[in-house]
């Protein structure tokens, strides 16, 4: 049996550098130097007595060996920032730094108004933000990268706690000069499949707005294209077709300056549950409650404005 024990520096560097792909772009994850970087793996390969990463001109490769550590790497320094964790979590609540992933679909609308309340209520706490797909985010908090996401359910999370903050509802936007621009709500029979516009693949909303639908012929037909909600918006506002929209996209003001006309979808599930998602028995579960209870306060919006002015 091996005396050596890995260092959480080597173990950070060695993740880092599975993450990235690239020994530079790991280095400046760490903020290290790239030689300094590679030396430390190095010395892990050299005190393990085994190869973990079979290096060449072009690509950084790791071996299947590798990958089995990495993967109890991950575990290894999650556990470890928990204990840091529990320390802080012992002080005042919700101080010291908190590392949050937030969906596109969620942060330009939700962020403006939480983070003006947290600074005011919260000035001890450092909120460390990176913004990501569904898909990513989850990983990201599974490999203890961020200690909590915001994001839009449903969507599968596993055995990850959750805690639902309110209800977001889905419209139906276009072209004020729509011939078909019902006075109150549309329902799903009224969109037409060959010009509905949806975010592309890896946004959650895409999925949300299809299931909202429950019209098989929408997934096979619409044009999954736009980048972003604001793209989208560009779009149909040139008359290129129709889009969903979550509420709080809408009440945060994106459809001003457009001829854009917004209408309820009417349907059995036409909203996505606003959630924020942590891993199971984090020792921050209090925090995160509490940090619930600010996003839940910060989310009331004031009354849709459904037509561009």
């Amino acid at each position: 049996m091996s005396n050596y024990m890995p260092t959480l520096k080597q173990l950070q560097y060695l993740v880092a550098l599975k993450e990235q792909g690239h020994f530079g772009k790991a280095a400046d994850s760490c903020y290290v130097t790239q030689s300094t970087l590679s030396a430390g793996i190095r010395e892990l390969e050299s005190l393990l007595g085994v190869t973990l990463v079979e290096r060449t001109r072009r690509v950084v490769r790791f071996t299947a060996l590798g990958d089995r550590i990495v993967e109890k790497a991950h575990r290894v320094l999650r556990e470890a920032e928990e204990l840091s964790a529990i320390a802080e979590a012992s002080g005042k609540p919700l101080s010291g730094e908190l590392r949050m992933s937030v969906i596109p679909t969620i942060a330009p609308f939700l962020l403006p108004r939480l983070l003006p309340r947290l600074r005011a209520d919260r000035p001890e706490l450092k909120l460390y933000l990176r913004e990501e797909t569904t898909s990513a985010a989850i990983e990201s908090l599974r490999h203890g990268n961020v200690d909590c996401v915001l994001l839009a359910l449903p969507f599968p999370t596993g055995e990850l706690e959750s805690e639902i903050l309110f209800q977001d509802r889905l419209y139906v936007a276009f072209p004020r000069d729509d011939p078909r621009d019902p006075p109150d709500w549309i329902g799903p029979e009224m969109i037409d499949e060959s010009k509905l516009l949806l975010l592309e693949d890896g946004h959650c909303l895409k999925d949300h707005a299809l299931a909202a639908c429950n019209r098989p012929e929408l997934r096979a037909s619409a044009i999954m294209m736009g980048t972003s909600l604001h793209t989208l918006i560009q779009m149909v506002d040139n008359g290129l077709g129709v889009t969903m929209l979550p509420e709080m996209a809408i009440t945060s003001g994106i459809l001003e300056h457009t001829q854009i006309v917004a209408r309820p979808l009417r349907s059995d599930r036409a909203w996505r549950d606003i959630a924020l998602v942590w891993r199971k028995n984090s020792p921050r579960e209090k925090e995160f409650h509490l940090l619930a209870g600010i996003l839940r306060e910060a989310s009331d919006p004031p009354a849709v404005m459904v037509e561009a002015a």
